[in-house]
């Protein structure tokens, strides 16, 4: 289950809430491993233990900026440029590339939504990021490095809709990845796919 709640313009994981429920039919996937292959995971799981506790522990400004005002996005856009150089922890940590060494080569099974970066000649996607809440890299700020996944599947996926979540398998590598679309600090090839259902 994708778990989060949004702060000032960022997604910010935690295990209270979850993913938007959608009432989705069952789609056809690559041929099935079995799924005891994959170990479920969180995206939580993604993020190393002190980097965690201070994203769960938000400084008192934050609170103080509304979700969707000019503030919101405005201030998230100057917080992302700045917190490199920046004294606040908590800043770092929104836009850290700190992964778990011990998730790499583990093989995942990971909810999510699809950001399309490759095509075929057929328009099926080959190359994508996974990112834990809709419109992530596309309509809002991109969630931290460490929250987004490279996924490759020459295959090809085919995706009607894009606000449309899967569940998505493969083995993990802690492998730092950049384009004009956001960095991630995670790849993996995907293995097996399925809609997301509640």
């Amino acid at each position: 289950m994708i778990l989060f709640r949004r702060m000032a313009g960022f997604c910010i994981f935690a295990p209270l809430l979850c993913l938007a429920a959608q009432s989705l039919a069952q789609e056809t996937s690559p041929a099935k491993p079995i799924e005891s292959q994959f170990r479920t995971i969180d995206w939580t799981d993604l993020i190393p233990a002190d980097t965690l506790e201070i994203l769960m522990n938000p400084p008192d400004y934050i609170a103080e900026i509304m979700d969707g005002t000019a503030e919101d996005q405005i201030s998230s856009q100057i917080r992302t440029s700045i917190a490199a150089a920046s004294d606040d922890l908590y800043q770092q940590a929104l836009v850290s590339t700190e992964v778990k060494e011990e998730m790499n080569g583990t093989k995942v099974r990971i909810p999510g939504f699809i950001v399309p970066l490759g095509f075929d000649d057929d328009q099926t996607i080959t190359q994508f990021f996974l990112v834990p809440y809709f419109g992530a890299c596309l309509h809002m700020p991109p969630p931290p490095p460490n929250q987004i996944v490279l996924v490759n599947y020459p295959e090809g996926l085919k995706l009607d809709e894009i606000y449309t979540p899967f569940w998505i398998s493969g083995e993990l590598t802690t492998t730092i990845n950049e384009n004009d679309v956001a960095l991630s600090a995670y790849s993996m090839t995907l293995l097996d796919y399925e809609l997301y259902l509640e």
